[in-house]
């Protein structure tokens, strides 16, 4: 099948690009990755009148961490995070769940940022925010605001950023101290959408958690932050009966249907036995000094 006849636009300046969003409305569509959109264009899933490629815009692939902000452009691909040493030694579940992506052909093209605003609930990035307490800086011509990644996702393949919005910046707060993270991924193979994902990152002061933070993947309608499970590690030594309980908490929170993939009983087991685990992970990484 072929997609849906549409015009095309290459804006070089995200004026251009704000300026094109707010003139074209429900009928712009941008691209960044595309390995997301092109495959629903060919499928007629969505058939937009216009494609906004921001592929040519400059200054929008950034990775930078200052102000204590960990700041991300919506066009830094999920390669560039794979292979980014600043990742891999101050925010490790962001350096996991990059190299979990789909298959090396789409990390090679694909965007943090278009990741995010296709808001696919077995997609891995929205569970990875969720657990960073991420905010999202969304721009339209008119101005920008800033969307805590917990009020972003509405829903499956849905969010609250506007047809004249753009996804601009990705802000996560700071690591200090010690800390650790984790991302854990069951698929039935390289490239498979996830069976069931848990992406935990966890902050400590004298041996206790002074912050937690746990996404779930796959076992919703949208990705799911854990809450009670969170509230359940602060405050806490980590000790194998304060893991265990909030894994069950974690499980509970998962929301997960019966399908090819599993049985709802089976996925809630796996959100319990990858929350255990990636909470002794994220724990060592943090006994070890590892600062992600």
């Amino acid at each position: 099948m072929l997609p849906a006849p549409f015009d095309y636009h290459a804006p070089e300046t995200t004026e251009e690009t704000l300026a094109l969003l707010d003139q074209l409305g429900d009928e712009g569509k941008v691209l960044a990755g595309g390995q997301s959109l092109i495959p629903m264009l060919k499928l007629r899933f969505a058939s937009p009148g216009h494609l906004i490629d921001i592929n040519r815009v400059q200054g929008l692939d950034f990775l930078d961490e200052r102000d204590a902000t960990l700041r991300i452009g919506p066009l830094f691909r999920h390669k560039a995070a794979e292979r980014s040493s600043l990742l891999a030694s101050r925010y490790p579940v962001m350096a996991e769940a990059a190299r979990q992506v789909a298959d090396p052909i789409i990390r090679n093209r694909g965007t943090i940022g278009g990741s995010l605003a296709h808001a696919d609930p077995a997609g891995d990035w929205g569970s990875v925010m969720l657990a960073m307490d991420a905010e999202f800086v969304l721009r339209s011509k008119g101005g920008s605001r800033n969307v805590k990644a917990r009020d972003f996702f509405s829903g499956p393949f849905g969010t609250t950023l506007q047809p004249n919005e753009l996804l601009a910046e990705i802000h996560i707060p700071a690591t200090r101290g010690r800390s650790g993270g984790a991302y854990m991924k069951l698929e039935r193979k390289v490239g498979d959408f996830a069976t069931v994902g848990v992406a935990v990152h966890l902050q400590m002061d004298d041996g206790k958690v002074r912050s937690a933070g746990i996404g779930l993947t796959a076992v919703g309608p949208q990705n799911i932050k854990a809450e009670k499970a969170e509230a359940a590690l602060r405050g806490q030594a980590l000790d194998d009966a304060t893991i265990k309980e909030a894994a069950a908490l974690a499980a509970a929170a998962a929301d997960p249907t019966s399908d090819q993939r599993g049985s709802v009983e089976y996925k809630r087991n796996v959100v319990r036995v990858f929350t255990e685990r990636g909470l002794k992970r994220a724990r060592d990484r943090a006994r070890e000094g590892a600062r992600g």
